[in-house]
């Protein structure tokens, strides 16, 4: 059967088995072509889903989703995972609003088997589906999918050092070696794949002999049988150790060329017949099929909108949060040879390359490993640096023991740079930056910026590196500052906007404040005044804020973070121990955001200025009829 055939065509996935390798061949430029397509008008995650294409055609083919579990990790190279089970007719919904995610979700599909949008879990999920699945009797397998530098993060290895050890598991780790995580991979773990890779040139002569013996009449069928005794005895003599993988209780695999599906298939069969711990290892092109992604995988990892023809994204602002902190903090160690920069494998995301550049020796990229990256900095500290470590609002959760333990109770400095707070739009619940404030602030004497502009972002970075001690946040959105109030008019403490007369205060931080300024103007037009407090030092709190706050009979604070926890929650704490009886109440996330973009999500949560507006008219008239 090798008449040419389409993914429309075709009952996803249970219709793969019936497919010759050819077709699927076929199909597997067809999903890329696809995947090019949408990615090009949704923005998302390409290269690692180009590079993952030939693996999960053969995953499909050769294990029987949902019944057996595949855990992909990171979640974001599932793409192709999605096309193949049944979600082909609603691929161009990608990251949109009401549309499919850019991760694995179990309720979107039974296929996607578990959420896996931050990296390194996949392997301890299935070694918790391989023991479950023993327990209720199935005979099924749970395979993890890791790759894209998620094994730089060490729940991997405290889950390998557990998994191996259980003899009569079903469970399969297949690596996803690109090379590459978001940045380039680090560390002594990618010498050690390296050195792995270099042996595919013995197992590619140790294949090619065994297909020479396969052809020699009568003798070559028996000596072909003892290859596999031979392999053992020429791998422990070339390669005189046996993998890390091996020692830790796994048969190890590999290398396979990851775009062959017929190796891939070969190594897949080899492993499901063991029935115990399997680690395959399979090496993959980040990009392929695409060049500007295979020339340049780390700009293709996550990308926005952009041409196909050329390969250029769509139109940026020049400068962003991340741009701007990253250039400001080479200002800053240009006269201080003490301050160190790191990263968790997110130089180019968070503005981190410029200071590679000029300072190569205090840069430091520790691979995708938050809590690692927290204690490594308490270290620098202890010994009289300035470490400042840049990195996501979502992965910063990841390192709160380490916050508390390695950095807090030793009153070390440490700063963070805390990209992507607030709302991120559509890779969204797993990406959202709503807990870093509840996170945070419930640290003793840490202190916690949340800057409104390009200008203030700055002044408040000098400020938590060199005036505070002990732990230091500079917190800041996703994007481009968008600003309309006057920026001369600015803190790194607090400021109040009043309009003479006024009952009702707003009070906000960071790029709400520009919303709150919005909202004031219209309400003006209402002839509705309201006064405006905007916190850029959100924690802790200013003492004399409370005597100013109480002389207001309204007082609403719109805050773009969680509400347990947060800001507002403690305004309104302070206001309760000063016997405040006027109207205070508060507009916060309530649970997890689903994705959409940044607009959509603010204005569901009301953090917008015309809901604002709404929001102050309607409590005033609440007011007025009670």
């Amino acid at each position: 059967m090798n008449e040419k055939v389409r993914l429309e065509e075709l009952q996803l996935p249970q219709d793969l088995k019936k497919l010759s390798l050819t077709q699927c061949s076929a199909l597997c430029k067809e999903i890329r072509n696809i995947l090019i397509s949408t990615v090009s008008k949704t923005g998302g995650h390409l290269a690692s889903n180009l590079g993952a294409v030939e693996l999960t055609m053969a995953l499909h083919r050769n294990f029987n989703s949902p019944e057996d579990k595949i855990v992909w990790d990171v979640g974001h190279q599932s793409y192709t995972h999605k096309i193949l089970t049944g979600r082909l007719d609603k691929f161009s919904t990608l990251r949109q609003e009401n549309g499919i995610s850019g991760f694995p979700k179990p309720e979107e599909s039974p296929h996607d088997t578990f959420i896996s949008g931050h990296s390194s879990t996949s392997v301890s999920v299935a070694c918790g589906i391989a023991e479950a699945m023993k327990l209720q009797g199935k005979d099924n397998y749970a395979v993890a999918v890791i790759g894209d530098g998620a094994m730089t993060g060490g729940m991997f290895y405290e889950a390998i050092n557990n998994c191996g050890r259980d003899r009569r598991s079903n469970l399969i780790v297949i690596l996803n070696d690109n090379n590459m995580s978001i940045s380039k991979s680090v560390g002594s773990l990618s010498k050690y794949l390296t050195s792995l890779r270099n042996t595919e040139k013995y197992l590619n002569t140790k294949r090619a002999v065994e297909r020479g013996l396969g052809k020699i009449p009568l003798v070559g069928t028996s000596v072909a049988k003892g290859i596999k005794n031979v392999k053992d005895s020429v791998k422990s003599n070339i390669l005189e150790q046996s993998t890390m993988f091996e020692d830790m209780g796994f048969i190890y695999l590999g290398p396979v060329n990851g775009h062959s599906l017929s190796e891939l298939e070969e190594v897949i069969h080899m492993a499901k017949s063991y029935h115990q711990p399997v680690f395959i290892h399979v090496k993959t092109v980040k990009g392929k099929g695409y060049r500007p992604a295979e020339e340049n995988p780390g700009e293709y990892h996550g990308i926005s909108k952009f041409d196909i023809a050329t390969g250029n994204p769509e139109v940026a602002a020049a400068d962003s949060y991340s741009t701007v902190f990253g250039r400001e903090l080479v200002k800053l160690a240009d006269k201080n040879d003490k301050l160190c920069a790191i990263t968790a494998a997110m130089k180019y995301g968070t503005g981190l390359q410029f200071f590679h550049f000029k300072y190569p020796d205090r840069f430091f990229d520790v691979g995708i490993a938050e809590q690692h990256a927290v204690t490594f900095a308490g270290g620098l500290a202890s010994m009289g640096m300035i470490p400042v470590f840049a990195v996501y609002s979502t992965f910063l959760q990841r390192s709160y023991d380490q916050l508390i333990h390695d950095v807090a109770i030793g009153k070390l400095h440490v700063v963070l740079g805390v990209d992507r707070a607030g709302i991120v739009g559509e890779d969204g619940e797993t990406h959202q930056g709503l807990l870093d404030v509840p996170m945070l602030t419930s640290i003793p004497n840490t202190v916690v910026y949340s800057p409104s502009c390009y200008m203030e972002l700055k002044m408040c970075m000098r400020k938590a590196i060199y005036e505070d001690k002990g732990l230091a946040a500079v917190r800041y959105p996703r994007g481009a500052e968008k600003v309309e109030f006057d920026q001369s008019d600015i803190t790194e403490d607090w400021l109040f906007k009043q309009v003479c007369g006024s009952e009702t205060l707003i009070i906000t931080y960071g790029r709400l404040y520009n919303e709150a300024f919005k909202a004031q103007k219209k309400l003006l037009k209402e002839d509705i005044s309201c006064d405006i407090l905007k916190l850029t030092r959100i924690h802790p709190l200013d003492g004399e804020l409370g005597s100013k706050i109480v002389q207001y009979k309204r007082v609403v604070f719109f805050e773009e973070s969680m509400g347990e926890g947060s800001i507002s929650e403690k305004v309104g704490d302070m206001l309760s121990e000063l016997g405040y009886c006027g109207d205070y109440s508060r507009v916060t996330a309530d649970g997890f955001v689903k994705q959409a973009s940044v607009k959509s999500c603010l204005e569901k949560l009301g953090l917008t200025s015309g809901k604002m507006v709404s929001y102050i008219r309607n409590r005033r008239q609440n007011d007025a009829e009670a």
